[in-house]
């Protein structure tokens, strides 16, 4: 179960206790905003595409939509997300629950620069109805962010806290 990897994950860092299971779906990020009583934008989505020779993840904003061309410049492949078969086999984690905790493969995980007008936010931790809340130097820490990037669009400045 994806859920107890990222469980096993935390735990062997101290931070298990952190991990909330809620009573309702967290599966979208208006779910996950909802149960948690945050802003859809404090929401850290974990997106899994094509690279050019392997999958990659990208961690972004609620709030954000991919950027297409900034995509490309930045890996040098169009923006492909991976189908759901494939989501599940890279990363171990179902559509609804998918992070960048607990993975099963080593896939590069990259975190977008629309997280970093927030304190803290809130990644899936392996289920749909699963989340913690980290400071985003943390998020990068336990996701072991291969770097930060800027490949998204749409995000509202002015909700930085």
């Amino acid at each position: 179960m994806s859920l107890q990897a990222v469980q096993t994950f935390f735990a062997n860092i101290g931070r298990e206790e952190d991990i909330v299971v809620h009573a309702q779906s967290t599966a979208s990020v208006q779910e996950a905003a909802e149960a948690i009583g945050v802003h859809p934008a404090r929401i850290a989505k974990t997106l899994c595409f094509q690279g050019k020779d392997t999958p990659i993840l990208v961690v972004a904003a609620g709030d954000t939509k991919v950027d297409n061309a900034k995509f490309k410049q930045t890996f040098t492949v169009k923006a492909k997300m991976l189908d759901l078969d494939r989501v599940l086999q890279v990363t171990g984690h179902s559509i609804g629950g998918v992070c960048p905790f607990g993975l099963v493969t080593d896939v590069p995980v990259y975190v977008d620069a629309s997280l970093k007008r927030f304190t803290t936010v809130h990644p899936a931790c392996g289920s749909s109805n699963s989340s913690i809340e980290l400071t985003v130097d943390e998020l990068k820490l336990y996701a072991h962010a291969q770097g930060e990037v800027d490949v998204c669009k749409d995000w509202d400045p002015a909700l930085a806290e």
